[in-house]
């Protein structure tokens, strides 16, 4: 069984919203709205790839598969 630190529960938790994000995106949203969310999903992957980048070049190790 892998312990999951507390930063690999953090992206664990990004993975999980950016799922989220992109079911709402699949929404029938207007115009505005689907921008907004595209933003959000933008934002997401990026903190969730700098998270990877940080936790892969420390001492913690994350695979982000």
């Amino acid at each position: 069984m892998t312990t999951l630190t507390k930063s690999s529960k953090f992206i664990e938790y990004m993975k999980i919203h950016l799922i989220s994000l992109n079911q709402d995106f699949d929404g029938k949203y207007n115009t505005e709205t689907k921008i907004h969310i595209q933003g959000q999903i933008d934002a997401t992957r990026h903190l969730l790839s700098v998270a990877t980048d940080i936790m892969n070049n420390s001492n913690e190790r994350y695979d982000n598969e």
